[in-house]
């Protein structure tokens, strides 16, 4: 059936990516699942009777030793790649961009650079898509892509708006022009992406000024 498929379909061919790449998302990955069981247990500690609060302040110890060496192994394993090294230094040179963004685009959007802004920002899932069916015509919205680099894109941008002179600027026309906020953030999400890749694209360091129309 997989032979009948390609034969049919004929999909195009992805290059298998490096041992290093692979080692960089299940770093990643891992330090997004001690993130939440440490915030889990921050929250259940909030909650708790003194009985079980020594097991609750013992687990939050553990887990933020964790992500400390899990935050270290990924910070060793940037430095030893050249091309990783560089662009972790271009994106964390933007307003709004912290470790946290440039390692999950590292990891988990390898085709930073190599699309075009439209091509990226659907690859992501924060494109506008259609939702119409015959003569009805339905409110665009953003579904699908890469969830767990958009959740990071999010908290990103939600700083971005704040601290970031492009995107401030952006949202503040958006949300003067009737934007509703999620709207305008969402269409900030795309902005901050296309930006990004189009830094990395070029090599060329922040500035303020960086256009977004780079294929």
């Amino acid at each position: 059936m997989i032979a009948r498929f390609a034969e049919a379909v004929r999909p195009g061919t992805r290059p298998v990516k490096d041992k290093a790449l692979r080692d960089l998302e299940s770093l990643v990955t891992r330090r997004t699942q001690l993130s939440g069981m440490l915030t889990a247990e921050r929250n259940r500690r909030t909650m708790a009777s003194d009985v079980v609060a020594c097991s609750l302040d013992a687990n939050v110890q553990w887990l933020k030793r964790n992500l400390r060496d899990i935050d270290q192994a990924i910070a060793k394993l940037i430095r030893s790649t050249p091309l990783w090294r560089a662009q972790d230094a271009l994106l964390q040179g933007v307003p709004g961009v912290g470790p946290v963004l440039s390692v999950t685009l590292l990891a988990g959007l390898p085709e930073l650079r190599r699309l075009n802004r439209k091509q990226i920002a659907a690859l992501v899932g924060v494109a506008p898509l259609n939702r119409d069916s015959g003569l009805f015509r339905g409110v665009r919205c953003v579904w699908g892509g890469r969830a767990h680099v958009r959740s990071v894109l999010y908290m990103a941008t939600l700083a971005g708006v704040r601290f970031n002179p492009v995107l401030r600027t952006f949202y503040q026309r958006l949300r003067a022009s009737g934007k509703k906020p999620k709207v305008a953030l969402t269409a900030c999400m795309r902005k901050f992406l296309t930006i990004l890749n189009a830094m990395v694209c070029s090599g060329t360091p922040w500035h303020g000024q960086i256009g977004v129309g780079a294929s």
